[in-house]
């Protein structure tokens, strides 16, 4: 994905935040643009949830700025508050309304009246797929109902910066498809924040992802560039018809190659091996021309890609 160059939107400075002696974020930075899906990661404690709280003004700073549309947190809440669109984890719902009566009070609260409530409440039950539970108690709503009523209410007043946090729980496979596509469209002219603990979502969705351990920034760019140029070097799959020990001994003569291990299951008299290199470089044919000249039949030969996944372990100490 391409990096948008749109107006800033959001702009967090030095944030610290304390909770008596417990720091929960540290002189964090970033810029999010207009016209930009942005991915907000971490491990559960990380700070990202008092990052979100503090823009949106649910609680204050220990220190350092955030702007949202060039207007402060700390003495213009009430604007700040009006351009924003938050869906949090727990979604805050009103389990005995139905659900045009809480999109109706929710609009209400966002300051809209008459034709302009209507308009933007059948928009909601539109764009969210909500137009046959209109009339339902949100109780008796499955949870992927409940998520749409949730983000419905969070764009209800069409706001220019959209937060949500883990905004696909509980959706089925077809439901988070469609919510994917609505938020990659929102974000074509708006801002979009997307805080997930789905990796493959964040990476098919967002243009830009910023990943935090500690309270502290480790990486930030786009899923192409954390996925192609974390590790700083690269791998292959290769599966050959030969004796496993007298492949891995070719292979790992290759220029280039920094180890060879044995991978996974193949069938009999074939082996598979994972083929690590020291740069990013493509070595594909280095290898295929050593598989040919010792005499070995090739099966399989791929450069794998890696993860967000992997990225993600290896930068906030998951597998450790």
């Amino acid at each position: 994905m391409s990096e948008k160059t749109g107006r800033l939107m959001l702009e967090v400075r030095g944030l610290n935040k304390r909770f008596g002696q417990v720091r929960a974020v540290s002189d964090l930075s970033f810029e999010v643009r207009r016209g930009e899906v942005f991915g907000f990661l971490g491990p559960n404690g990380a700070g990202k949830s008092t990052t979100m709280r503090i823009i949106t003004c649910f609680i204050p700073p220990t220190s350092g700025s955030v702007h949202v549309d060039g207007l402060s947190t700390a003495n213009q809440d009430l604007a700040v508050r009006a351009k924003i669109g938050y869906l949090p984890e727990s979604t805050p719902l009103y389990g005995d309304m139905t659900v045009k009566e809480y999109l109706a009070f929710v609009g209400q609260i966002r300051g809209l009246r008459g034709a302009a409530l209507k308009s933007r409440t059948d928009e909601m039950f539109s764009v969210c797929a909500l137009a046959k539970m209109a009339d339902r108690q949100i109780g008796k709503l499955s949870k992927g109902y409940r998520q749409r009523v949730g983000l419905a209410q969070a764009m209800i007043h069409d706001p220019d910066l959209l937060i949500l946090d883990e905004p696909m729980s509980g959706l089925d496979p077809n439901q988070i498809i469609e919510i994917r596509n609505l938020i990659k469209k929102f974000g074509e002219e708006k801002t979009v924040i997307y805080c997930s603990h789905i990796l493959s979502e964040v990476s098919a969705t967002c243009d830009r992802i910023l990943i935090i351990k500690d309270g502290r920034v480790v990486a930030t760019g786009t899923p192409g560039d954390l996925t192609s140029g974390h590790r700083g070097g690269s791998r292959y799959t290769v599966t050959v018809k030969g004796d496993a020990e007298s492949v891995k001994r070719e292979l790992a003569s290759v220029v280039g190659v920094s180890g060879v291990e044995t991978e996974g299951t193949a069938p009999e008299g074939w082996v598979c091996v994972r083929v690590n290199a020291d740069g990013k470089e493509d070595i594909g044919e280095g290898i295929f021309k050593r598989v040919v000249e010792s005499g070995f039949s090739l099966s399989e030969l791929r450069r794998d890609q890696t993860s967000l996944e992997e990225v993600f372990t290896e930068l906030t100490g998951g597998g450790k």
